[in-house]
């Protein structure tokens, strides 16, 4: 009997949807629900009818149990696989959006059989674009098979199974013997009674729907994958498909950009280069897609991207170790100028560093290592918790190409003061830092100290990805459970309420940190209320301010900063706003973050010290508009007065006026909105990033030993692979940077 179509069951209850339901006053109606149930589904699907027809079954899984199920029957035509894969999307994406609507739920996740992604190759990538679902493919098979690695399951049906099979065995099919139904009669000699159950196309669906959730941890996030000898498996090794249609990178980035990348890894995949990356941590927002802090964010991303081009590329972290934190943590604020007088670098502080590298750098020596002979060829070390491992490196693999990447502010002037705290951390680096071959930095005056020769220094600033859970754009339904969400996480804190879309806010996402400012924001928005009344604006017209951000696996200062925030706001003349000013941590959620930075009308970036911090890229490119100080990288990211402002750190009078001018005067806003949305460089994003790091490969294993002496590494690459900037193509400036103090 041929299968057929059959619906959901269940329905959405009219009184939930309208006691949730929530439509703000004002000139900004917008209809809101204060809170969506995440869900999960399961997606399979089959051809039928001798290839006539196609079944697509969804079973959907509130993470305890399957809740509904539904199948349809659609048209499949074999000579027209691109009609076929366009009508499953079609199918998949509108029966999800009907059911979430009609039930005020989320999905956050879905298992896909790799037997309908093969029928529909982009379908993944329509779901997490599209519906911001997480795909996770699974090669479900249509027969019901024994598990090898379960041996203590009571009254198994096989029993050739023992306690020593390894995990990861290709599993038997079952099968099962029906002669008893069966007139034995009828049977030919020799033909085995013996036949496999089958695994129907729900059955599929449901268990795709249940191993999708197995990859989800607390705060249902996708949970981190760590392989052998401490291997980033990036994105569960594989198996969640993000972004399977390399049209979609190529669609991020201008032309140029995106030949280079594809003349560079072309030739690295002809020559069968190994990249191999190594960084302290993979954890610092999301901790499984993207992260927000730093190096892991970008790494994801980045072998993400790589791994679509089809290049050899691993990354590589240590075994954490939070007093080695502690320590990476203190000669960071130490660098930056921002802590304590007294606070120095202890010889057994050093020891403990040292040993720590030494026993994860063994483990990467050892044979079969990706630092052992036969391993990567191209080694990148990421700043100042790792360069202990480079003379490592040179003990065993003295031909090893080494390049060091340094993303954090060095003070130059006062490394160079004998006896300060600063020259003491640098020296115990440099002296392992000084044996790679290249030294990257980020492009910002004085963040190279004099010990740094010119022919070893390139530029590189940090990245983001336009494609990630961090910035990709949010359709209003997914956007709105991400703001319940926060609303749920204040309440959960006793934290004011955050009160858009009724309200306007004014929003810094940066790490709880000594550098960052927070001070200054709150003092700057105090002025700026000031402003807003003298100009006979009523409280309910004023926008309230959010100070927010992840905190990071390897900063335990977050909970001290976070603290002295609360103080400073609940004193003074801070206190009369002190409803307004909502101030939160954040677990790590990416999407999270997007939607208060896409919901926010005016961002901030008030740092004292910086690096590069591409928050305010991230910013721009949502078509936020940004006063940030003057300070770090941030120049090279906003153009005054046409994508943002930019004020000399501490001047807080400046900083309100000009969020006076922006809040006050929708056509500056819109003109500075849409400016900022379409000028920002390809260098800062993920695939104009990858271009540099491919570049470096390339010509190391050509032989060449590069000196850039202080280059950007973009303009080497662009002209190497002969894809010249055009006119008008967006860039980071180029002015004149006098790197090393």
């Amino acid at each position: 009997m041929p299968p057929t179509s059959v619906d959901f069951e269940s329905k959405g209850s009219t009184h939930v949807r309208r006691r949730l339901s929530s439509a703000a006053p004002g000139e900004k109606p917008a209809h809101t629900y204060s809170s969506l149930t995440p869900m999960w589904a399961g997606i399979a699907g089959a051809v039928l009818s001798g290839g006539k027809s196609l079944e697509i079954a969804i079973s959907v899984h509130d993470s305890v149990y399957s809740t509904d199920f539904t199948s349809a029957i659609v048209p499949y035509n074999a000579a027209n696989p691109e009609k076929n894969a366009a009508e499953i999307e079609r199918h998949v994406l509108e029966t999800v959006k009907r059911f979430s609507q009609e039930h005020l739920c989320k999905f956050l996740g879905a298992g896909v059989t790799l037997a309908l992604l093969k029928e529909s190759p982009n379908l993944c990538t329509r779901l997490w674009l599209e519906l911001d679902i997480v795909p996770v493919v699974f090669n479900i098979k249509p027969f019901h098979t024994d598990s090898l690695t379960r041996p203590n399951i009571k009254h198994r049906i096989s029993s050739t199974t023992g306690s020593y099979v390894p995990s990861g065995a290709e599993t038997p099919t079952l099968y099962v013997d029906p002669s008893p139904l069966l007139d034995q009669s009828n049977l030919h000699t020799g033909v085995t009674t013996k036949f496999p159950i089958s695994r129907t196309l729900d059955e599929q669906a449901d268990s795709a729907a249940r191993k999708c959730l197995m990859y989800y941890g607390p705060n249902n996030n996708p949970r981190l994958s760590i392989g052998p000898r401490n291997q980033v498996t990036v994105d569960q090794a594989g198996k969640i498909h993000l972004i399977d249609d390399l049209d979609v990178f190529r669609k991020s980035v201008g032309q140029g950009t995106w030949n280079a990348v594809i003349k560079l890894a072309d030739e690295l995949r002809e020559k069968k280069v190994k990249i191999g990356f190594f960084s302290s941590t993979p954890q610092g927002g999301n901790p499984a897609l993207s992260l927000t802090h730093g190096c892991p964010q970008m790494r994801h991303a980045l072998i993400r991207f790589l791994t679509a081009l089809d290049v050899d590329a691993a990354w590589y972290v240590p075994n954490p170790s939070p007093a080695v934190f502690r320590t990476t943590k203190n000669n960071h604020n130490i660098l930056q100028g921002v802590a304590a007088p007294d606070l120095r670098l202890t010889d057994e502080a050093k020891a403990q560093f040292d040993a720590w590298i030494l026993k994860n750098g063994l483990r990467w020596t050892a044979e079969g290592g990706p630092l052992a002979p036969g391993g990567v060829d191209v080694a990148f070390i990421d700043d100042p918790q790792m360069p202990g491992l480079i003379p490592l490196i040179k003990k065993f693999r003295p031909e090893l190409p080494i390049v060091y990447r340094s993303h954090i502010e060095i003070r130059s002037d006062l490394v160079q003061q004998k006896g300060s705290p600063q020259e003491g951390v640098w020296q115990y680096l440099w002296k392992n830092i000084q044996l790679a071959d290249l030294f990257i930095s980020h492009p910002v005056n004085k963040f190279v100290p004099s010990d740094v020769p010119p022919e070893k220094l390139a530029l590189l600033g940090a990245a983001t990805d336009w494609l990630d859970g961090l910035n990709k754009h949010l359709n209003p339904w997914d956007s709105q459970y991400y703001m319940g969400e926060f609303r749920s996480l204040c309440a959960k804190e006793k934290m004011h309420e955050l009160k858009w879309p009724a309200r306007d806010y004014i929003v810094q996402v940066a790490r709880f940190d000594p550098s960052k400012g927070i001070p200054n924001v709150i003092d700057s928005y105090s002025r700026l209320r000031k402003m807003l009344k003298e100009a006979g604006n009523t409280e309910e017209e004023m926008p309230q301010l959010l100070v927010c951000g992840h905190g990071a696996v390897d900063d335990p200062d977050a909970s001290i900063i976070y603290d002295q925030v609360l103080n400073l706001i609940a004193s003074g003349d801070y206190k009369q706003y002190s409803k307004d000013i909502v101030v939160m941590r954040l677990p790590p959620s990416d999407q999270l973050l997007n939607a208060l930075m896409a919901n926010a009308k005016i961002a901030l970036q008030l740092s004292l010290r910086e690096g590069f911090e591409v928050k305010v890229s991230e910013a721009l490119h949502t078509g936020i508009p940004v006063v940030a100080s003057h300070t770090g990288g941030i120049p090279l990211q906003i153009e005054h007065g046409k994508s943002g402002y930019l004020t000399e750190v501490g001047d807080n009078d400046a900083v309100a006026r000009y969020l006076f001018k922006l809040y006050t005067d929708e056509a500056l806003y819109t003109e500075m909105s849409e400016y900022a949305a379409t000028h920002v460089s390809d260098e800062v994003g993920t695939v104009g990033n990858a271009a540099a790091w491919l570049y470096l490969a390339v010509m190391y294993n050509r032989g060449v030993k590069i000196q850039p002496q202080g280059a950007w590494l973009n303009d080497l690459l662009r002209e190497e692979t002969g894809e010249l900037y055009r006119p008008g193509e967006p860039r980071l400036p180029r002015g004149s940077l006098q790197l090393q103090g």
